[in-house]
């Protein structure tokens, strides 16, 4: 692991990082905020993965979360979306390809190489946190932004016992059931539909996943909500299945990240909440 850059905020170190991926093939960048702490004290994890087009600088320069984590004595990790590089293969469209990973392991040509974002972040990121950071890998929590969102989701209900705490952002609910996941889904895993149920949030609870608890705050003012979020797939799945949720539609509030840093503390004392 390399450092890029330090900088001292709410008595903690907010770090831009860099390391050289085995999953991905590429050098990944990473943002980290370690609060101030004692010495050989433990903190908590909390995982914010972005959106579509998104890298790891935009939470991190505007999702206004240092405060937050200070107080409660959080970790936050800040991963990038996608793999990059001359390299890497990309799309012109910018909800496929770089920025676009939509936090799966690709198995369709010629993404499977290096857009292999499941395993980055279920496997390899986790194990430098740990050695790197003063970070308790016991207590994990996640959330995430649209893309980042169903990438939160889907992480924690395929795997419940690494992640004590689970929310999101305006969420895609169900790739299955709207054109960025078809889009996606189809490009990196190919067109048999079965093999998308494990990156879809609705179709693993419908498949029997759980989780303690959720916490979901979407804008009503999101001009993707209808479309592409479908935010209503989401709270009929876990009404069906008994799934305990709290989905709360936020009026005038949109997809941007003036939303996001509105209800991030709150997200945060959530997290902490369940991650004492």
């Amino acid at each position: 692991m390399e450092t890029v850059s330090t900088n001292k905020a709410f008595g903690g170190v907010q770090g831009v990082h860099t390391h050289a991926s085995a999953e991905t093939g590429t050098e990944m960048t990473f943002s980290v905020f370690v609060p101030e702490h004692e010495a050989g004290a433990k903190l908590p994890v909390l995982w914010f993965l972005s959106g579509l087009t998104c890298t790891h600088a935009n939470v991190t320069e505007k999702g206004e979360f240092r405060r937050a984590c200070a107080e409660h004595g959080v970790i936050l990790v800040a991963p990038d979306t996608s793999p990059r590089g001359d390299d890497v293969p990309d799309d012109e469209a910018y909800d496929f390809g770089k920025g676009a990973g939509f936090y799966v392991d690709a198995t369709e040509a010629p993404w499977k190489a290096n857009f292999r974002m499941r395993s980055y972040l279920e496997i390899e990121l986790p194990a430098v946190i740990a050695e790197h950071f003063p970070a308790d890998m016991a207590r994990q929590g996640i959330t995430g932004h649209s893309m980042g969102g169903h990438g939160a989701l889907t992480m924690a209900l395929r795997d419940p016992s690494r992640f004590r705490s689970v929310s999101a952002f305006a969420p895609i609910v169900s790739p299955l059931n709207c054109p960025w996941g078809e889009k996606a889904l189809t490009g990196y895993i190919g067109t048999d539909k079965a093999a998308w149920r494990e990156y879809d949030a609705c179709a693993l609870i419908q498949d029997g996943a759980r989780l303690p608890d959720l916490l979901v705050d979407q804008g009503k003012a999101d001009g993707f909500l209808e479309g592409q979020l479908k935010t209503h797939l989401l709270e009929e799945a876990c009404a069906k299945a008994g799934q305990p949720a709290t989905i709360r539609m936020q009026d005038g509030y949109d997809h941007s990240y003036y939303f996001i840093s509105t209800f991030m503390a709150e997200h945060i004392g959530w997290h902490a909440e369940r991650l004492k």
